[in-house]
């Protein structure tokens, strides 16, 4: 979502069109392709038009032996996860290469890109449920607990980390300092482990995570509420981001990643209060 969010700023801003390459999804295991979950305005670019990625070694040499088609099209590699205003300058076509997790790539092209991340299908009868009270629901506030690979890939583990009850509890205390009367909404993708471990004081709507892959229906549920909690995830970051209302409220985690090799500065958008 990040990439193409960066993607969609840079195309509307010169009045281009925008393509996505999906060649690495072929391989990539963790997740299925999604952004068709979404209203999103792209098409699919043809491997023509991908530039190629640089050979090393014995594939270099035979490359230039064979003399294969190249691209015309520029590859940019984003150099760290901190926002590269060079981006805003570079020539078309181009093929933008990286994370992009920063609002400052989007931020101007902010309602087009919400609009572009409206579900492509209604809700399922059950998260309709869900949204209805919601947005019934007094001041309504999404708090979102990421485990899974977190917990079970010790890379990731290594890498991101998780926010471990007592971070919960700091957040939970000051949204109700500022929203005495928020109604609490629980997501995760290890609701049992949530639900144990997670206090609130009050009651609150634990919502399972439906099993049909339609994620981007849960997002919506999150966006759907006044203010959000997120963990150190893109998945609830998203949820809170694509919530509109300029009088949300949004705590974030002060340390978004556990390696100190990452930089987060420019991920957590200013207006957010970090924990």
């Amino acid at each position: 979502m990040f990439q193409y969010a960066a993607g969609r700023a840079f195309a509307d801003s010169r009045n281009t069109q925008l393509k996505l390459d999906l060649s690495d999804m072929a391989g990539y295991q963790l997740r299925s392709y999604a952004l068709d979950q979404f209203a999103i305005r792209a098409e699919i670019a043809d491997p023509t038009e991908i530039p190629a990625r640089k050979p090393k070694g014995l594939k270099a040499k035979l490359g230039q032996l064979r003399g294969r088609h190249k691209s015309q099209t520029v590859r940019y590699v984003e150099p760290s996860l901190r926002f590269d205003p060079e981006v805003r300058q570079l020539p078309e076509p181009v093929h933008l290469t990286g994370y992009f997790q920063s609002e400052r790539y989007f931020n101007d092209f902010a309602a087009e890109i919400r609009r572009d991340f409206a579900l492509a299908q209604p809700f399922t009868a059950e998260r309709q449920q869900v949204f209805d009270a919601i947005r019934t629901a007094s001041k309504p506030v999404s708090v979102h607990v990421r485990r899974g690979d977190y917990v079970s890939n010790a890379h990731a583990n290594s890498v991101h980390g998780t926010c471990e009850p007592v971070w919960y509890d700091m957040a939970i205390a000051q949204m109700v300092e500022s929203l005495p009367n928020a109604t609490f909404f629980l997501f995760s993708d290890d609701p049992q482990w949530a639900k144990d471990n997670i206090a609130f004081p009050r009651a609150v709507t634990l919502v399972e995570p439906g099993s049909d892959g339609r994620d981007a229906q849960d997002m919506q549920l999150m966006a759907a509420c006044h203010s959000h909690i997120v963990a150190n995830s893109s998945f609830s970051w998203w949820g809170a981001w694509l919530n509109p209302n300029p009088e949300k409220r949004v705590i974030a985690p002060k340390q978004w990643f556990r390696s100190k090799e990452m930089d987060a500065t420019d991920l957590v958008p200013e207006s957010w209060k970090r924990v």
